[in-house]
């Protein structure tokens, strides 16, 4: 089970169930992560169809807890209140564990309304959930800071109560690598029950600009033992720098929690993010961080659909690429593009539309892009190659039905591209096992034997959740993996996500 180790000992916690979790710095093992719904806006789709009723019976009143907390109401997601049903809390919070931070935009668009989806608790087999009412709350906030997802998460956060220490451990981190801390420092004193740790308060008092006092407890929690060796070194430097002039640097730690990291910077060691969690790339965000380093981390953020398709083309446009490779070509070779599709240059976009694809199918980017130069490339009608990769990037867009309609498919695989951007896939024995997999998955009769227990309980979001699983594994070669992931999200009316996943699929190099 995938877990967040890297959470800060900001408030004392009691243990929870199944916690082996020690050492100063990590606090307890808890399992691990703005999107717009599935239905983008621009998208020419028709509202989805109803889902399953079988599986989406109302529940009898909405429970109370942060469980049901959210900050997408069903109007703006499309899906019942009622998503998990009969569901166990355990068993919910357990599948949103297992959902990997990486997989096709279309599934982590659908993964992230799940998250931020105002939903009923689940109310267990006969309406016997137990639990605290928060299990499935805690599990979407982790998965949302696996996947980078910081600001989704601190919305969800801001919502929550502020006498729960869990809650606040994660705002806490949160904000620390927002750089937004001074509204929970200010909790922090206010709430003595939280019992923050003395790491936490002197961090707060030194913020606030009470030296003396941050000092005075450094001194106490050292003497008291509360404080690691680590720890004392780190914040002694803090509080009071000139004591270590020409002292050699502290080591960096190999798993830094958000409170360490602030700690290395604010002493002049700043640690670098490649290699940390995707959470601390946002510190690379920052206007006061290296060009170089920001488009990095916007592309390792985009991967996960934690920054906007704009703020990444907005990094790559900034300013002329200054040197060459990696990074770089893909800056080049956006700019380039641009300014002949500027220009209105049919022969310059042609020329360079090739490898700005590769530069951008080398990070994983593709889907971004193609969601705001797809469209305008698929307007100036190119041939061979280039036309070929100005279709298919617009098939990668919001407006990918209407572009689909008016094409003039010539090859077996453009036909079923258009098919299934229009939804009219037909049965048929073709030779790609990749097409056959989408093919079978589009002209399914229904739920798969292998999800239908699931929606025959009434547990219909977690066979959305493991139909994400399954498609996002299938990718990698269990073909009827994704079979059975298209058939359960057609049947259950999330046509919109089931065409967008099943286009980037056949379009993107995603098996490895």
């Amino acid at each position: 089970m995938s877990a967040i180790d890297w959470l800060s000992d900001s408030v004392a916690v009691p243990p929870i169930a199944g916690d082996t979790g020690t050492g100063t710095g990590t606090g307890p093992q808890l399992p691990a992560s703005a999107l717009l719904p599935g239905a983008a806006p621009g998208a020419v789709l028709p509202a989805p169809a109803p889902l399953d009723p079988v599986a989406v019976a109302p529940l009898d009143a909405p429970g109370a807890g942060p469980d049901s907390i959210g900050i997408l109401s069903p109007a703006v997601t499309g899906l019942p209140a009622g998503l998990w049903g009969d569901g166990r809390p355990e068993d919910v919070a357990s599948r949103i564990r297992a959902e990997r931070p990486e997989m096709l935009p279309a599934l982590q668009a659908l993964l992230q309304t799940i998250l931020l989806a105002e939903l009923d608790p689940p109310r267990g087999p006969n309406g016997t959930a137990s639990g605290d009412g928060r299990e499935v709350f805690l599990a979407r906030v982790d998965k949302l800071l696996e996947m980078g997802a910081l600001e989704q998460a601190n919305a969800l956060l801001e919502r929550a109560p502020r006498d729960d220490s869990q809650v606040i451990r994660r705002h806490f981190d949160v904000a620390l690598l927002l750089g937004e801390e001074q509204p929970l420092c200010e909790v922090l004193a206010a709430s003595p029950q939280l019992s923050p740790t003395y790491q936490a308060r002197i961090f707060c008092l030194a913020r606030a600009g009470n030296w003396e006092s941050a000092a005075l407890l450094l001194g106490t929690g050292t003497v008291l033992e509360l404080i690691s060796e680590d720890d004392a070194d780190l914040f002694a430097r803090f509080l009071d720098p000139e004591l270590f002039e020409g002292e050699p640097p502290l080591e960096i730690p190999l798993n830094p929690t958000p409170l360490t990291f602030r700690m290395y910077e604010a002493i002049g060691q700043a640690i670098p993010t490649q290699g940390l969690p995707l959470a601390f790339a946002h510190s690379d965000l920052r206007s006061n961080i290296g060009w170089k380093a920001r488009v990095e981390a916007g592309e390792r953020l985009a991967r996960t659909g934690a920054v906007s398709d704009n703020q990444l083309y907005g990094l790559y446009s900034e300013r002329r690429a200054a040197a060459s490779g990696g990074v770089w070509d893909r800056v080049a070779a956006i700019q380039d593009l641009e300014g002949a599709l500027r220009a209105g240059y049919r022969t310059g976009t042609a020329e360079a539309l090739p490898a700005l694809w590769d530069a951008l199918a080398e990070a994983r980017v593709e889907v971004p892009i193609s969601r705001i130069l797809g469209p305008e490339l698929a307007e100036m009608a190119l041939e061979g190659e280039a036309g070929q990769l100005a279709f298919r990037m617009a098939l990668l867009s919001d407006e990918y039905e209407a572009r689909a309609a008016g094409a003039a498919p010539e090859t077996d695989a453009d036909r079923l591209l258009v098919a299934v951007a229009r939804g009219l896939v037909r049965g048929g024995e073709t030779g790609d096992a990749r097409a056959q997999a989408v093919i079978d998955g589009f002209t399914a009769a229904g739920p798969p034997p292998r999800l239908a227990a699931l929606i025959d309980g009434n547990r219909l979001g977690e066979a959305i959740l493991r139909a994400i699983t399954l498609l996002s594994e299938g990718t990698s070669g269990d073909l009827d993996q994704v079979t059975d992931a298209l058939a359960l999200l057609r049947a259950v009316g999330l046509e919109d996500t089931a065409r967008r996943a099943a286009l980037e699929f056949l379009i993107l190099d995603r098996q490895g």
